[in-house]
């Protein structure tokens, strides 16, 4: 092919190429890291089961213990280098909430237990008013919620004395009496919340107004505990409790790597998408009960599910021919009509070679000769042995060889046209 021909062509689709490189992702990181909780929580195994998943794909998860999800959304507001991804119960953050997060799906429900020990049933939380509430820990979402609910029924620090701390703490605080009320934000599972609901003179409180909360506070929903369901041969509990519960978030930065949304989000329904106690197969994950707008990849993986060729591909082969692909639309957009425009222009090309002699030919083929005088005859003769020389040189394709031969042969006409003369 000839390099005048076709070499605007190449530098047209290298051009073209280099502008779309432009808007290409870069290669999602192969190392992310998510903040979790504090050691033997919920947030840290499922995060360890996130890490068996992701692993798969040759992608390390490193799992930062904190407070809970007050920290972890401070970190991902402050130190947005540490961390990538993190786990947040609903009702953590701040009001207004922070900006530049965005929330991936949320995880499952994590019940409230107010358990306390009374000898009168206490349905509302304005019954704690004078009492001692281990509200949790600094940091974590169960302080958060906590306070946000005393707030909710007029109470402050004057009318309830709040312990901060949670856990086993809290338990131990409650079971000798030194806290009259413990809050604990936990699963169905958790040994401290199984231990509480086994404790005799130990109460669990079944929320009168649970419909009212979950119309102020998005990130709340109302669920039942039904009776009998912990343990059948001693009905525990011993009638259906009504229990509020926020929901596990994942959250994350709005620039987070749109390749390892979708990733997430296929970990996260192998995990949380089997059910629990609370909630029926494939209730989760899902878009709701979220406090920080859902992130746009999020919402179309919702919408159609898995990216359609990590379907079929392992990540990183779908992900390179995904960012790759962006290249190849206007590669063909520029290539088909370069297609369409090279032949004729080749073709132009190297039939110039040939017809550039045909004009000197054409002035040399005199109408009368014989009426020449000798010399001029001789000096065309030997323009026209120039010119076949010059056209043994000429080098083209053999497709256009017969035109090359053609012309030496209207070269020699024309020399025998003068000779005769």
């Amino acid at each position: 092919m000839h390099i005048k021909t076709f070499g605007p062509a190449i530098l047209i689709a290298l051009a073209g190429c280099f502008i779309a490189w432009q808007f290409v992702n870069p290669a999602p990181p192969d190392t992310i890291t998510i903040a979790t909780g504090q050691q033997g929580g919920a947030y840290v195994l499922f995060a360890e089961r996130y890490r068996e998943i992701l692993a798969r794909e040759d992608i390390t998860l490193n799992i930062l213990e904190t407070a809970g999800s007050v920290e972890n959304l401070g970190l991902l507001e402050e130190d947005p280098l540490s961390i990538d991804i993190a786990f947040v119960q609903g009702g953590s953050a701040a009001r207004p909430p922070a900006q530049g997060l965005v929330s991936l799906a949320s995880l499952y429900y994590e019940p409230l237990w107010v358990f306390y020990r009374d000898a009168a049933e206490l349905t509302r939380i304005t019954q704690l008013q004078h009492k001692r509430i281990a509200s949790g820990e600094p940091g974590s979402g169960t302080q958060s919620v906590t306070r946000t609910l005393l707030q909710d029924n007029g109470l402050d620090d004057a009318q309830v004395t709040q312990l901060p701390v949670g856990g086993e703490a809290a338990v131990s605080a409650l079971l000798g009496g030194k806290a009259d009320a413990v809050f604990l934000v936990a699963s169905v599972e958790s040994p401290l919340v199984q231990q509480l609901l086994r404790t005799p003179g130990i109460r669990l409180m079944s929320f009168e107004r649970a419909e009212a909360y979950t119309r102020q506070h998005h990130f709340l929903s109302r669920i039942t505990l039904p009776e009998g369901v912990i343990e059948l041969q001693d009905n525990i509990p011993a009638q259906d409790t009504t229990l509020l519960a926020a929901t596990a978030n994942l959250v994350s930065h709005e620039d987070f790597h749109p390749a390892l949304v979708g990733l997430l989000l296929q970990a996260a329904e192998e995990i949380h998408g089997a059910g629990s106690l609370f909630a029926g197969p494939d209730t989760f994950p899902n878009q709701q009960n979220l406090e920080f707008p859902l992130d746009s990849g999020a919402r179309r993986y919702f919408r159609f599910g898995p990216p359609f060729l990590q379907r079929f591909l392992p990540f990183w082969t779908a992900n390179l021919i995904d960012r790759i692909k962006i290249m190849l639309i206007p590669l063909l957009a520029l290539l088909i009509p370069l297609m369409k425009v090279m032949p004729p222009t080749y073709r132009w090309q190297v039939r110039k070679k040939i017809y550039r002699w045909y004009s000197e030919l054409q002035a040399l083929d005199f109408e009368h000769p014989e009426a020449m005088p000798a010399e001029t005859i001789r000096a065309s003769v030997q323009k026209l042995d120039d010119i076949e020389e010059e056209v043994r040189k000429v080098k083209v394709p053999l497709s256009y060889s017969d035109e090359l031969y053609n012309l030496r042969l209207h070269i020699e006409m024309v020399r025998n046209k003068m000779r005769q003369g």
